[in-house]
C-alpha cells in the first residue's frame, strides 16, 4: 500500500488527517504524523502567534513529517505563510483560494504545497501555478463543501491533472480508502475519523454526537450564499433552514454562522454550535487512538484490494 505519496511527503502511509479548524490541534496532528500518517495543523483563521506556538508543539511531540492547513481568506494568511516559512513545515495544504502568490517561497525551502480543490477547472488552473498534488474532495466532507461527489470528481481530476491526486470526503475505512486507490488516486485525506480520535481535543459533546450519528444525519446549510457547509442537523441548522425558506439575505445567514464553529467545538454546545462532519459520521462507532484507526484503515483496505485481486483473477 505504499504510493507514490509515501515518497512525495516522506510518511509512511498514504494517508492524511483533515487540517480541520477548531478540531485538528498540534496534539492530534502530532499523533497521526508519529502514528505514519500526516497529521495537519487547521490554521483556520487564527493568529500567526497561534499558529507557530501549535507548530512548536507538534515538534516537541514528533520528529516526523506534518502539515498545516491553510485557509487563504484568512485575515492573518501573510503572517500565517511567514511563520510556516520561518518552520520550514514540509507540506501545506489550502483551501478557499490560489496559493500561487506563495509558491515561490515555498519552493525555496521545499515545501510541498497541496492544495483542495472540487472541480476539475481548478485543478488544473492550480496544476499551472506549480503545486505538488491535489486534493479532490466530494460533497460527502464535512466543513465547507462543492457539488460533487467523491466519486464522480476523483477520476475526472485523475485524467485532468498530471500531478498526485488525493481523494476526500466519505472516507473513514479501508474499504473506501481501497475505492479511492482504484479511482486513480495516490492516498485520501480523512477528517470526521480523526474528530473521534483520543488525541483530538475537542469538546466530549462533539465525539458523542458524531458516534450517534446516523446516516441521514448531516444536512448542508447556507447554500444561498454560494458557501455551503455541511454539518450534523440540530437547532442551528433549523434556524439557517428558516432563512432559506425566508429568502434572507446573505448578510443573515453569514451573521447566524459567526462563531458556532468554536462554540460547538471548544465549548461544547452542539444544539446551537456548527457541528461540521462529513456524511461518514453515521459510521463511525468508537474513539480509537489515531495510531488504531491508520492501522485499521490500513489492514482493511489491503484486505479489500487482496480479495478484489483474487475475484478478478478467478473469473478470468
Amino acid at each position: 500500500m505504499r504510493t507514490v505519496l509515501c515518497d512525495l511527503l516522506g510518511i509512511e502511509y498514504p494517508i492524511l488527517q483533515g487540517g480541520m479548524a477548531w478540531v485538528a490541534t498540534a496534539e492530534l496532528a502530532a499523533a497521526v504524523s508519529e502514528a505514519g500518517g500526516l497529521g495537519i495543523l487547521g490554521a483556520g483563521q487564527a493568529p500567526a502567534d497561534w499558529i507557530d506556538h501549535e507548530i512548536r508543539k507538534i515538534k516537541e511531540q514528533t520528529s516526523k513529517p506534518f502539515g498545516v492547513n491553510v485557509m487563504l481568506r484568512s485575515p492573518h494568511v501573510d503572517d500565517v505563510m511567514n511563520v510556516i516559512i520561518e518552520h520550514k513545515v514540509k507540506v501545506i495544504t489550502t483551501g478557499a483560494g490560489n496559493p500561487g502568490k506563495y509558491i515561490p517561497r515555498l519552493k525555496e525551502i521545499g515545501t510541498k504545497v497541496i492544495p483542495v480543490v472540487s472541480a476539475v477547472a481548478l485543478a488544473q488552473r492550480l496544476e499551472k501555478s506549480g503545486v505538488d498534488a491535489v486534493i479532490a474532495e466530494g460533497m460527502e466532507s464535512g466543513g465547507h463543501v462543492g457539488e460533487m461527489t467523491t466519486m464522480a470528481l476523483v477520476p475526472q481530476i485523475v485524467d485532468a491533472v498530471n500531478i498526485p491526486v488525493i481523494a476526500a470526503g466519505g472516507i473513514a475505512d479501508g474499504r473506501q480508502m481501497a475505492a479511492a486507490i482504484a479511482l486513480g488516486a495516490v492516498g485520501v485525506q480523512i477528517g470526521t475519523r480523526f474528530m473521534c480520535a483520543q488525541e483530538c481535543a475537542i469538546h466530549n459533546n462533539v465525539k458523542e454526537t458524531i458516534l450517534k450519528a446516523k446516516d441521514r444525519d448531516t444536512v448542508v446549510t447556507g447554500r444561498p450564499t454560494g458557501h455551503p457547509v455541511r454539518v450534523i442537523k440540530n437547532k442551528l441548522t433549523r434556524q439557517f433552514d428558516e432563512l432559506e425558506r425566508q429568502a434572507a439575505p446573505a448578510e443573515q445567514f453569514e451573521a447566524l454562522g459567526v462563531g458556532k464553529l468554536r462554540l460547538a467545538m471548544v465549548d461544547g454546545e452542539v444544539d446551537h454550535g456548527s457541528v461540521m462532519a462529513g456524511q461518514v459520521a453515521g459510521m463511525i462507532c468508537k474513539e480509537q487512538s489515531s495510531s488504531e484507526i491508520i492501522q485499521e484503515i490500513m489492514q482493511e483496505a489491503k484486505t479489500v484490494m487482496s480479495n478484489m485481486t483474487t475475484i478478478v483473477s478467478a473469473k478470468a
